[in-house]
């Protein structure tokens, strides 16, 4: 599949990852939707894009507002492509042990983290299913496949998205449609600050070293299911 003219959904781009990845699709020609939750940044960010690119900007919560988001990527564009599930939730800050963490707010991280990407993807399957073709790409995390202590909450939620992807793909065996993980590895973010308060991340890749390894697994990956390590594939997948 090539990025150009096709139709990219990407959550969580108002920033870090999330408008990388959005920018490095316009550049090759993708029409976008991107969402966050903070209307201003992605009013912003939506701005910068169309300098290169249609694009179609919803501020939203994805646990709550999953329908509201493909129906206007679908009435703006016809169709999805591509899924990014890149919204993430951390939950508390700093993050606390498993034995000291409130379980309303790791529902929320579940929420966010594996219950939303999972319904965007029940969402735009139908139709990818029906043209033979398709790419989810969901990101995840070291934290979901290495015990570090504080990041069980979050790492927990990203084991999770991890099988979930797993599985789907197995079940898409056959049909055209290919699911991906990605860990974009340590990254200078506003997340990441919050994750590790008072700590100096200057020293940390930006966001835009791991970007390029989501055109790759579209434009050039071939396997239906793949985990990827992007900042280990800054020049091939």
């Amino acid at each position: 599949m090539r990025l150009e003219n096709t139709v990219a959904l990407i959550t969580g781009a108002s920033r870090g990852l999330g408008l990388e990845i959005a920018r490095e699709y316009a550049a090759k020609g993708a029409r976008l939707v991107i969402a966050a939750r903070g209307a201003e940044a992605l009013d912003a960010a939506a701005h910068s894009l169309r300098e290169g690119t249609e694009v179609e900007a919803l501020a939203l919560d994805v646990s709550q507002d999953a329908e509201r988001l493909v129906h206007a990527a679908v009435s703006r564009f016809g169709r999805v492509d591509v899924l990014v599930n890149n919204a993430s939730e951390l939950g508390p800050s700093p993050m606390p042990a498993l034995e000291d963490y409130p379980w309303q707010e790791l529902e929320r991280v579940l929420r966010v983290n594996v219950l939303a990407p999972l319904h965007l993807a029940q969402l735009v399957l139908p139709a990818m299913r029906e043209r033979g073709s398709g790419v989810i790409i969901n990101v995840s995390s070291d934290a979901g496949v290495e015990a570090y202590p504080g990041w069980g909450g979050y790492g927990a939620s990203k084991a999770a998205l991890e099988h979930l992807s797993r599985t789907l793909a197995a079940e898409l065996e056959g049909s055209g449609v290919r699911v991906y993980t990605v860990d974009p590895g340590d990254m200078n973010t506003e997340m990441h600050q919050l994750a590790e308060p008072g700590e100096d991340l200057s020293g940390l890749p930006e966001p835009r070293a791991a970007a390029p390894a989501f055109v790759r697994l579209v434009e050039e990956e071939t396997a239906a299911f793949r985990r990827v390590k992007a900042q280990e594939t800054a020049t091939a997948v």
